[in-house]
């Protein structure tokens, strides 16, 4: 069937691929993408293959034609194809010859190649000579073509030549990238393949017509190698190119870095500040989804962001906050003195933002400008939270670091007003996670940084960080050392106290900052202070094991746990054994116990959390427990709330419609303001906050917080201050004097949404589930606040 179709259609098919070969030669001639010889040697192939199949097929045409002209084109069209044939073999050898000295880099082309175009030349002389002799065709005399018996001689050059290229090509073919050597292979194959096949198939011009087609491949692959050429070239320009790129900015960031720590090295509070800003604000910006490029931008602004200290004399810049009207205006001059230092460097135009606006404040009242909202670059809004975010942390020549809560509390006040919502929302979250990884590490809620060894002298000169008093038992010993045998005094002791940061505080600027609050002291022999503390009762008993008390064993334990609002300590000392209970003001307050002595070396510390639980009742009560929920009871019982998220209502079925309506108190002892309600929505097993198969899907504060969208849920939350929000500390007042508050649900599809407004701060959250199939609960919650009251309205 394929060769009757060649057969009927053989005219045709030489005249499109003659054509083809017509138009590939002419866009050579205006192609600049190869090199000279390699397109002259295409050209020329172009040309060879278009020719030859014109010539065949007006061979095929004028057979069998009587005129003058059938005759003559006839036998001309003949010598053309038989001369052509190895023209085309010759023209292929010049352009591997090329490939292989030219691109493929050999000096010389390998012997065979010459050989083989000595054998092309002698195929052309030999077709001309044909041509007079009849050796390889003949016509009779109805000027029809017919083979003679010298025919197969004619193959043997397009055969044997093509044979020998082969193995130069595979010989070499590693100089040849991989679409070349395909095109290769194509080209020396294809045609042997195609002349066996003549041989047996007399009437159709196979040979040519593979023969100029795997011409046309030729070109095509090499335009496909020289794209693969470009793409090459350019990704290795790119990798270049970014090389260079990373290594400048290698180069400047090193450049940046030694500058500013060189800066830095004049005012020794400041040191690191600069990088630690720079890190804490990219932070925030990639949390906030800013790109790759955007990040970059905010880490250098934040990195810079202080050059404008350098104008600054060593007295203004080490005078701390005692400065005169003049010397402040100059201290603030530094900002607009580092934005003209760093706009000098034109090829980063937003490198200056830190400089110049980092000091605006997001409601308008900051300087040098007074820029207020989205005014302000959104770079500089960003290195604004870090820039603050490390003051607060950190012990500079104007302030002490500020306790973790006050930290939150100053980025939740400070949100509208001095920094941008969305950003201070960020770093809170950051904070929240410990992102930062320095905000809590001096807190005594972890088990690490315990104090293992001090020296006490006078009475409290030396006080150990706070262990913390759980409501599980904690076991702490140590042993104790005269430093001096001429004291004639030496005794540990202990202080149980509350305070953010864990640790004693003695100014009365510290005892307000870090909300410090002293329940009494405890000596080993029994004697005691009662201060703070509501109620104490201790009792002390001799150590019956117990020597010489100057000869004594040196070892001490202490043996803490709490229940509620009440603490139990045991001492173990060489003279004695003492229990204290303690009834502090409130359930919610933290304690800690704090080891100090008089004239003694405390060593080999430790502390060994059991994790044992005691019983109820076992710690006998000793003043009254404090209640702030006794108070009407609705559809849901009352519940005070000690500590974040201690207690929780049972859960609500949500439904389209569902209403909560509350009372809430903030406790007396609430001085922050997220201590106040939170509505949480989740599912579980049966309906309990951590209940088994808890997911949380969403976490409100009623100040205005939330924890975002997580794997269970996608979350929108939005909230606003309309005119009647007096400010934070009246809110904080208005919550504890109590209110009536309600939550409103509207239930489409998956989507919950849910809003209150209490004090002028206005709360909407949808809340889009992943892929909940049960049922979804809603909670309340919170942090030292009493919820009375609480009705479900459907």
């Amino acid at each position: 069937m394929m060769f009757e179709f060649l057969q009927a259609h053989q005219l045709d098919i030489m005249q499109a691929l003659s054509g083809v070969c017509g138009l590939i030669a002419v866009l050579l001639f205006m192609t600049k993408a190869l090199s000279v010889r390699r397109r002259r040697n295409i050209i020329l192939m172009q040309f060879a293959a278009m020719f030859l199949l014109i010539f065949d097929r007006m061979a095929y045409m004028y057979s069998g034609t009587l005129s003058r002209t059938g005759y003559i084109m006839v036998r001309f069209s003949n010598l053309m194809v038989f001369f052509l044939t190895p023209a085309i073999v010759l023209i292929f050898n010049l352009y591997l010859i090329d490939l292989l000295t030219d691109e493929g880099g050999l000096e010389e082309a390998p012997r065979r190649l010459r050989l083989v175009t000595i054998l092309a030349v002698v195929a052309m002389f030999l077709a001309v000579i044909a041509h007079f002799t009849g050796l390889y065709y003949t016509f009779d005399v109805f000027n029809m073509y017919h083979r003679a018996p010298g025919f197969i001689i004619c193959y043997i050059i397009p055969i044997v030549g093509p044979v020998i290229q082969f193995s130069v090509v595979i010989n070499y073919r590693r100089r040849f990238s991989r679409i070349i050597f395909i095109s290769l292979i194509l080209f020396l194959v294809v045609p042997v393949i195609a002349a066996i096949i003549q041989v047996f198939a007399y009437g159709i011009s196979i040979t040519n017509m593979m023969m100029v087609l795997v011409s046309v491949m030729l070109y095509v692959f090499a335009y496909f190698d020289i794209n693969d050429a470009v793409n090459r070239a350019h990704e290795i320009e790119l990798e270049h190119l970014k090389r260079d790129t990373n290594a400048m900015k290698h180069l400047f960031d090193q450049m940046a870095t030694s500058f500013i720590g060189a800066l830095e090295e004049r005012d020794p509070y400041s040191k690191g500040h600069s990088g630690r800003v720079a890190d804490y604000a990219v932070k925030v910006a990639k949390s906030t989804g800013m790109t790759e490029k955007e990040c970059e931008e905010v880490y250098y602004a934040a990195l810079l962001h202080d050059i404008g200290k350098i104008t600054l004399s060593d007295e203004i810049l080490l005078k701390g906050d005692d400065l005169s009207d003049e010397e402040k205006d100059t201290f603030k001059g530094k900002q607009l003195a580092g934005a003209r230092i760093l706009e000098q460097i034109s090829e980063y135009p937003t490198l200056s933002y830190g400089a110049r606006y980092v000091k605006e404040r997001y409601d308008g009242t900051g300087y040098p400008q007074g820029l207020k909202g989205e005014d302000i670059p959104k770079i500089a809004r960003v290195v604004a939270v870090a820039d603050a975010y490390d003051r607060m942390i950190a012990r500079d020549s104007y302030n002490d670091p500020l306790p973790p809560p006050i930290i939150r509390e100053e980025f939740i006040t400070g949100a509208g007003t001095r920094f941008d919502p969305v950003y201070a929302q960020a770093i809170l979250r950051l904070i929240d996670v410990n992102a930062f990884g320095n905000l809590y590490e001096d807190n005594a809620h972890t088990e690490e940084g315990y104090t293992s060894e001090l020296t006490c002298g006078t009475y409290r000169d030396n006080i150990s960080r706070g262990i913390l008093i759980e409501e599980t038992t904690t076991v702490t010993e140590f042993k104790v050392d005269k430093p001096d045998e001429t004291v004639t005094f030496s005794a540990p002791s202990l202080i149980v106290f509350d305070s953010y940061d864990a640790r004693v505080h003695r100014t009365a600027r510290s005892i307000g900052a870090y909300n410090y609050k002293e329940y009494g002291e405890l000596w080993f022999d029994g004697r005691y202070v009662c201060t703070e503390a509501r109620n104490m009762e201790v009792e002390a008993e001799g150590n019956e094991d117990a020597g010489d008390a100057e000869t004594a064993d040196s070892a001490y334990r202490i043996t803490t746990v709490r229940s509620g609002d009440h603490l139990r300590i045991r001492l173990e000392g060489p003279t004695h054994r003492v229990e204290a209970v303690i009834a502090l003001t409130n359930g919610s307050s933290w304690a800690y116990v704090g080891i100090t002595g008089e004239n003694c070396h405390i060593h080999d510390v430790t502390v060994d959390k059991t994790r044992d639980r005691i019983g109820d009742g076992e710690i006998g009560r000793i003043s009254d427990e404090v209640s702030y929920i006794d108070r009407i009871e609705s559809d849901l019982p009352n519940i005070q709330i000690n500590g974040t998220r201690s207690a929780s209502t049972a859960g609500v079925p949500v439904r389209d419609g569902l209403k909560l309506a509350f009372h809430t108190m903030s406790l007396p002892m609430a001085n922050l303001v997220w201590q106040c309600p939170y509505i949480i929505l989740f599912t579980s097993e049966d309906g309990k906050v951590n209940g088994p198969g808890y997911r949380e899907l969403a976490f409100v504060k009623l100040n205005g917080e939330d924890n975002g969208s997580n794997e269970y849920a996608q979350n929108n939350f939005v909230m606003k201050r309309d005119e009647e929000f007096a400010g934070w500390d009246e809110w904080k007042r208005l919550n504890k004097q109590g209110l009536e508050c309600e939550v409103d649900f509207l239930c489409r599809g998956k989507k919950i949404t849910f809003t209150t407004s209490n004090f002028g701060i206005s709360i909407q959250n949808t809340t889009t589930p992943a892929d909940i199939q049960d049922r979804i609960y809603v909670a309340l919650s919170g942090d030292e606040v009493a919820l009375t009251d609480i009705r479900v309205i459907v």
